[in-house]
C-alpha cells in the first residue's frame, strides 16, 4: 500500500478535487506543461494532471523511492533550496508550507523558476492571508487567487463530497474555515492580465 493510501481515506477524490483547483485557479496550465510538486511524498497528485509533465521532490529517501517505483518522476531535495534545472510552468506546495525557514524567502526563490503559477494551500487558523499575500507580493507575485478546499483528509464523506464542494462558493465557507478546512491559493505575475 502506497503512503497515498494510508495518508487520505478517500485519496482519488482529494487528489482529483485538489488537481480541479490547481487548473482552476490563476493562469491556465497548458497540455505539456511541467509542473514541479515540492514535498510531493509518493507523488499521488500525479495520476490526477495527465496532460501535464509531472516532477516531483521530497526529503525523504523512503518516499522517493516508492514513488519512483510507481514510475513517478520525483527526485530527492528539501523545498526550502531545490532548483529545477530549468524553469518550470507551475509550482505546488501542499500540506507543507509550515516546512519552510522562511516564507517569503520560499515565495521568492520559487518565483525565480516558475512562469506562470506557485499553488499551495494554507490553513487560515495558522497563517493571516494579508501577511501571506505580502510576502508574495515581495517575491515579486502581484497576483492571488484562492479558494476554500473543502475536501476531508482523513475520513471519506463518498455522495457528500459534491455538497461540500459547492460550499466552498458559497459565504458559509468563511464560517467553515475558521473551524475546519483550508484554502487552496494561486500566486502569479501579470494580474492585470489574467
Amino acid at each position: 500500500m502506497s503512503w497515498t493510501e494510508t495518508a487520505y481515506a478517500d485519496p482519488q477524490a482529494y487528489l482529483a478535487h485538489r488537481a480541479e483547483l490547481i487548473l482552476a485557479l490563476g493562469p491556465a496550465l497548458d497540455a505539456g506543461d511541467v509542473v514541479l510538486d515540492l514535498a510531493c511524498g509518493d507523488g499521488g497528485l500525479a495520476g490526477h494532471l495527465p496532460r501535464l509533465r509531472y516532477r516531483g521532490v521530497d526529503a525523504s529517501p523512503g518516499m522517493v523511492e516508492s514513488a519512483r517505483q510507481l514510475g513517478r518522476d520525483v527526485v530527492l531535495g528539501d523545498l526550502n533550496d531545490f532548483e529545477p534545472p530549468e524553469p518550470v510552468a507551475a509550482t505546488m506546495c501542499f500540506r507543507a508550507i509550515y516546512y519552510t525557514r522562511d516564507r517569503e524567502a520560499f515565495f521568492r526563490r520559487v518565483a525565480g523558476y516558475t512562469e506562470k503559477k506557485l499553488v499551495f494551500d494554507l490553513n487560515p487558523r495558522q497563517y493571516r492571508l494579508d501577511d501571506v499575500r505580502a510576502d508574495l507580493r515581495a517575491a515579486g507575485f502581484d497576483g492571488f487567487e484562492l479558494r476554500p478546499f473543502f475536501s476531508p483528509q482523513r475520513f471519506s464523506i463518498g455522495p457528500a463530497a459534491a455538497a461540500l464542494h459547492a460550499l466552498e462558493r458559497t459565504p458559509l465557507a468563511r464560517l467553515l474555515l475558521r473551524l475546519r478546512f483550508s484554502y487552496l491559493c494561486a500566486a502569479f505575475r501579470g494580474a492585470s492580465s489574467v
